[in-house]
């Protein structure tokens, strides 16, 4: 007899929440899992409404979870909404060939035959005839450090109406501010900002996610930046929720580029401009 547990959404795929260890083996919750649980309905809670925009459009929509890994997200949006409905699909993209294929054979596992895995870089996913050329969500959990920016990029390329990203480990600014440190500390204070080691740190990784808030408006997003609480029990928690709403571009562009200069960053505008 399958045991009932009050916690878990009807119909949720028990043998999935064990591969993502959400239950024990045994199938059980305990102090931990259950904390789990409520991150992961927590953070689905965000996405949820923007899916059942999608679905209410009555056509075929694609969810791309970009620097999958283990495909956690991409699997858990399936088995809670994506498995009712018949028009949405999820293709995760992740270039470790090993994750790749465990995702694939769970998929299959589980008859979640709308889930597709592709083992693809950056360029190549936004150019790879496996993949449609506009796609409708993008997802990008705890993508490290650039692979948020890979992720921001194929948005953009693809045309997506929703982007929602978790960053996570944010190093790319801050080894610019700890390069070019003792070059402009006599140029301006705002050099006070980042002086000090884990200021460079923790500023390098607040200032990044100011860049790509930005970026995303200049490109025409409603952007909303909240918290998520711990997935996993990370403290990069987080989260940008862009929709496209064909905005003002102008002003997001020049105060991007403004921000850039003042932080002496000119070297990464190849990175947020276009």
């Amino acid at each position: 007899m399958t045991q009932i547990i009050p916690e878990l959404k009807p119909g949720q795929s028990i043998e999935l929440l064990k591969e993502l260890h959400i239950l024990t083996r045994d199938g059980k919750l305990n102090q931990d899992t259950r904390r789990k649980l409520k991150q992961v309905y927590h953070l689905f809670q965000f996405i949820e409404p923007l899916l059942k925009d999608l679905e209410s459009s009555g056509k075929p929509y694609t969810l791309a979870d970009h620097g999958a890994g283990k495909s956690y997200l991409g699997f858990i949006l399936y088995d809670l909404f994506l498995k009712n409905n018949q028009l949405g699909s999820v293709v995760g993209i992740e270039f470790r060939e090993d994750l790749i294929k465990k995702s694939q054979d769970l998929a299959q596992r589980l008859k979640f035959d709308r889930m597709k895995f592709h083992h693809l870089t950056v360029e190549d996913s936004i150019h790879s005839q496996e993949l449609p050329d506009e796609v409708e969500i993008v997802t990008a959990l705890h993508a490290c450090d650039t692979a948020t920016d890979d992720a921001i990029k194929f948005a953009l390329e693809k045309k997506a109406k929703y982007v929602v990203i978790v960053p996570c480990c944010q190093a790319e600014v801050a080894s610019v501010f700890r390069k070019n440190k003792q070059k402009t500390l006599g140029q301006t204070s705002l050099v006070e900002m980042w002086r000090h080691p884990m200021h460079t740190r923790e500023f390098g990784s607040h200032i990044t996610n100011v860049l790509r808030c930005l970026q995303l408006e200049a490109h025409g997003y409603q952007v909303t930046v909240t918290e998520l609480i711990g997935w996993e029990h990370s403290m990069k928690n987080e989260l940008i929720i862009a929709h496209q709403k064909d905005l003002p571009k102008n002003y997001p562009q020049k105060r991007l580029e403004s921000l850039l200069d003042q932080l002496h960053l000119e070297e990464l505008k190849f990175r947020f401009l276009d």
